[in-house]
C-alpha cells in the first residue's frame, strides 16, 4: 500500500477511451509507447524506448528534442499483474545532470468501455517536484494516451 499522506506523494487519476488490457498496453508496450510519446508534437525528436516487461525487468525512455537535450528514465518493474497494476521503481534523469528516483502505482479499472487509470507516485524530494509532475508530467502523458487510443479505436 502507498502512504499517500506523503506530502511528497501525487495521486492522479484519468478515464481514458478503452479497456483496461488496451491502456495497460499502451503504457508498457515499446512500439505503442513511441507512437504516443510524440503523437501531439509537430517536430517529435528523438525517442527511444526498451521494455522488459517482467518483474525485475526494466523499461528504459530516452527523448528529447535533440541528441544535446535528452531526458531518460528507466523503471524497474516490481509488481505486474496486467491488466489491473503496475508497480515500478522509476530513476530519471534530465538534461542538466539532476536525477530523482520514485515509486509510481498504477491502477487500471474498467469503468463500462473506458478505463480509469490510477497513479500514485511517491518519493518526490521537494513538493515543488511533486506538483511539476502533477500538473504538467502526468497531464501531458495522459493526453498523449489518450490521443493515441482515439486514433487506434477509430
Amino acid at each position: 500500500m502507498s502512504d499517500t499522506t506523503d506530502a511528497t506523494a501525487l495521486r492522479i487519476t484519468r478515464l481514458l477511451p478503452a479497456t483496461p488490457d488496451e491502456v495497460f498496453d499502451a503504457y508498457t508496450d515499446a512500439e505503442k509507447q513511441k507512437t504516443w510519446f510524440s503523437i501531439l508534437e509537430e517536430s517529435p525528436g528523438i525517442v527511444e524506448i526498451t521494455v522488459d516487461l517482467r518483474v525485475g525487468g526494466t523499461q528504459t525512455a530516452t527523448w528529447g528534442p535533440d541528441a544535446d537535450t535528452l531526458f531518460r528514465e528507466t523503471q524497474t518493474f516490481l509488481e505486474i499483474d496486467r491488466p489491473h497494476r503496475l508497480v515500478t521503481e522509476s530513476t530519471g534523469s534530465s538534461p542538466d545532470g539532476q536525477s530523482m528516483t520514485t515509486r509510481i502505482e498504477l491502477t487500471f479499472e474498467a469503468q463500462g468501455d473506458n478505463c480509469l487509470v490510477t497513479v500514485v507516485q511517491s518519493g518526490f524530494p521537494t513538493a515543488e517536484m511533486r506538483d511539476f509532475f502533477s500538473s504538467d508530467v502526468w497531464v501531458g502523458a495522459f493526453a498523449r494516451i489518450d490521443a493515441f487510443l482515439r486514433a487506434h479505436h477509430g
